[in-house]
């Protein structure tokens, strides 16, 4: 394990940015309840790359493209989080198709941003935890409120943090498609809840082919 010390004036207040990205942008509901608090930050959502500028620390938040070298260089420390227990299950959508394997305890990961996609250092880990029964909505929040649970953790132990490196075996997701909501109609609702479970019911629903038409599905909890 490698610590770490950035120099800063504790006289500035440490620029921090939120790069999201507008195709995938559903942790910007949960920021001003979850960082808007400490107070030695000054804090910039941001949606343009090259906006991302002189900052003392970015966290990549959803974000889908690669990051420009000319980004990495012009600030001083960028983060990603990753819910998987890397070096397995780097890629897209690591939660969903972890979910649709059974699991139910997943890794969620702070490291810095690598040339390669989710290879860099490790800073924090925490355990995302799921009953089994959460439908999209509260997966979606349990998930922002461990990443930044994972991020409230970090900075407030800035600019001291400790990285280590991965290690074992990597293995990679690939990006779901709509069409990866598609149900067998041959199978139980039993054996297909977990996809019902990771199904957007406006941007993804589930639906199901029968004898040449196409049929969507809609799933909510009554209670």
């Amino acid at each position: 394990m490698q610590s770490t010390h950035i120099e800063k004036d504790d006289k500035l207040m440490i620029k921090v940015a939120f790069l999201l990205d507008r195709s995938n942008d559903w942790l910007a509901a949960y920021l001003p309840t979850n960082v808007g608090n400490l107070s030695r930050f000054e804090f910039h959502e941001v949606y343009d790359e090259e906006k991302v500028r002189g900052f003392d620390i970015v966290f990549l938040l959803g974000y889908t493209k690669i990051v420009k070298g000319e980004i990495l260089s012009s600030n001083k420390l960028l983060l990603v989080v990753h819910e998987s227990d890397l070096p397995k299950g780097k890629g897209f959508a690591p939660v969903q198709w972890q979910i649709l394997e059974g699991v139910n305890e997943i890794k969620i990961s702070l490291l810095e941003v690598g040339e390669k996609v989710d290879s860099g250092a490790m800073i924090e880990q925490l355990q995302l935890l799921f009953n089994g029964k959460e439908l999209y909505d509260e997966i979606r929040s349990k998930q922002a409120n461990a990443t930044f649970e994972l991020i409230s953790r970090f900075l407030a132990k800035y600019p001291e943090f400790s990285t280590s490196q991965q290690m074992g075996k990597s293995t990679l997701y690939r990006k779901r498609t709509p069409e990866d909501s598609e149900l067998d109609i041959d199978k139980t609702i039993r054996d297909q809840f977990q996809l019902l479970r990771v199904c957007n019911n406006e941007s993804w629903p589930a639906f199901f082919l029968l004898d040449g038409t196409r049929y969507t599905l809609k799933i909510y909890n009554d209670n």
